[in-house]
């Protein structure tokens, strides 16, 4: 069983938040959410924000809360060989009941792939959100998948945190 020991990135001031599925290999050896350099997720972000991703992990999740993003991921632990959201077995969900209770100010939740909807909807359900705008995106894996989009394209329908968001 892997467990995911990255706690949620959230303050008082998150409008918006993106719901991951897993950390990769490299994102948990890192102790970093999209801690793999090829992963679009930091350029994604760089683009909506309209600022340069700093290179200080610390300085990243602070440009994030910033704009008002958090980041949390939908499987607490799950059985995988490897880093594909495809190998994911027997997950185990975060408790997002507790943390709308304590961050009741998010607005909207956008999910980071399939897998993260999947499970969502699946161990938790949409009932959970309240009144809350959510919505799935592409993956910003770079794994090639059934639905692969240029990285203009993700930027494209990422565009969908705009109206939360400060920039």
């Amino acid at each position: 069983m892997i467990t995911n020991n990255l706690n949620a990135v959230v303050n008082n001031e998150t409008k918006v938040l993106v719901v991951g599925s897993m950390p990769g290999v490299q994102s948990l050896q890192k102790q970093q959410y999209y801690g793999n350099p090829r992963n679009h997720f930091w350029g994604i972000m760089s683009a909506l924000t309209a600022e340069q991703i700093p290179d200080e992990y610390n300085e990243r999740l602070a440009l994030l809360l910033r704009h008002h993003i958090g980041v949390w991921d939908a499987i607490a632990s799950c059985e995988r060989q490897g880093s594909l959201d495809a190998a994911i077995k027997h997950e185990v969900p975060n408790d997002f009941a507790s943390l709308f209770a304590k961050y009741p100010q998010i607005e909207a939740v956008f999910f980071n792939g399939g897998k993260a909807f999947t499970v969502f909807k699946r161990h938790i359900g949409f009932d959970v959100l309240g009144d809350r705008h959510y919505e799935q995106l592409p993956s910003t894996s770079p794994i090639p998948g059934k639905n692969i989009k240029t990285f203009e394209q993700k930027v494209e329908a990422w565009r969908a945190l705009a109206p939360f968001i400060t920039t």
